[in-house]
């Protein structure tokens, strides 16, 4: 008896996509009429059976998009989810959620999962783990299987897809010219390291805006953290042997512990030392004393990211292949814990 076989050996066998399987079974006119005879001989020979959600597989049928967070500590991720939530539903598609937690391991898993026949396409920010690598296979491959991506926020430049981003130097550099603009001296900044993208480019941000104000950077009022598990005590350290007025931070999370490094340091915010922040969360609305920050609108982030992504899936085979980065503006936001004029 010949063995039986599946899409994926099928399409490994003739050197073809598991989507080129599924549409040539099903007789599409995507497919040509010689490919489409060949995927049938050899399935016939075999004696392969389909089966509906065998067929299903990147056939744009399960109407899903996969979503793919780094983490959810931050309100930020909460409001992309509710801005791709709100288009996607409007257009008849369902939201998976997956959270690699920065792991380069989990999230080449999560999209294994959801590419074997889970949705149809991705929406994805990358993990710092995998941007420390740079290994960006996982990526790639799912683009060349036909399934269209979407980043978001952490992007790189080497794998080419659509993306939605901020323009992270603007947006610090907004933040500091306030901090400036108040009458702080001495600034330093609450970073993240290098390798990831957005915490570099804001620390980029710092400099600039305070070299275009003749303020030479000082390396001592630099703090760049890896370790988000243990950056309270690590910013309270920072804090005891600094001489500061004013602090941005590129996160939330860095924004209310500096905060609670300075009130243990027995200075008030903002009268001591004003603290700005970047992303508009409930934390910077309920903190106190609330948070100055720079507002990324990651409801209309995962808004356009969703668009871009639907788009493309309804969008003809043979329609000429060229990506979008699209940039969301940022807006500066004074609460309490920044001095006022």
């Amino acid at each position: 008896m010949k063995p039986k076989l599946t899409l994926k050996q099928i399409a490994r066998e003739l050197d073809v996509s598991v989507s080129t399987v599924s549409k040539a079974l099903r007789d599409s006119i995507e497919i040509s009429e010689e490919t489409r005879q060949k995927v049938k001989a050899f399935a016939k020979l075999y004696n392969y059976k389909p089966n509906n959600i065998a067929l299903s597989l990147k056939n744009r049928k399960t109407r899903t998009i996969g979503i793919v967070l780094p983490e959810i500590v931050h309100d930020f991720f909460a409001t992309v989810i509710s801005g791709v939530e709100q288009v996607a539903n409007e257009k008849g598609y369902n939201v998976i959620i997956c959270l690699s937690n920065n792991s380069f391991d989990r999230e080449v898993m999560n999209m294994e999962m959801l590419a074997n026949g889970s949705t149809d396409g991705f929406i994805l920010s990358i993990a710092k783990e995998t941007q420390q690598k740079k290994d960006y296979h996982h990526l790639e491959e799912v683009i060349n299987q036909g399934m269209p991506l979407v980043l978001f926020d952490r992007v790189v430049d080497e794998i080419k897809c659509d993306k939605v981003i901020i323009d992270d130097t603007a947006g610090a550099k907004k933040a500091v010219q306030h901090l400036i603009d108040i009458g702080c001296k001495r600034i330093g900044i609450i970073t993240t390291v290098d390798y990831i993208s957005v915490g570099k480019l804001r620390t980029q941000g710092y400099l600039e805006a305070l070299e275009a104000n003749g303020m030479s950077p000082d390396e001592d009022l630099i703090l760049k953290i890896e370790d988000m598990q243990g950056s309270e005590k690590e910013i309270a350290e920072f804090l005891k042997t600094r001489d500061l007025d004013g602090i941005f931070a590129v996160n939330e999370q860095f924004s209310t512990s500096a905060i609670r490094g300075l009130l243990n340091k027995g200075l008030k915010v903002p009268d001591d030392v004003s603290v700005i922040g970047f992303s508009d969360g409930e934390l910077a609305h309920r903190f106190i004393p609330s948070l100055s920050t720079i507002n990324q609108h990651g409801a209309e982030i995962g808004a356009r990211a969703a668009r871009l992504l639907i788009e493309r899936l309804e969008r003809s085979v043979d329609a000429e292949e060229s990506y979008q980065t699209q940039i969301v503006e940022t807006s500066l936001i004074e609460r309490e814990s920044t001095r006022h004029k």
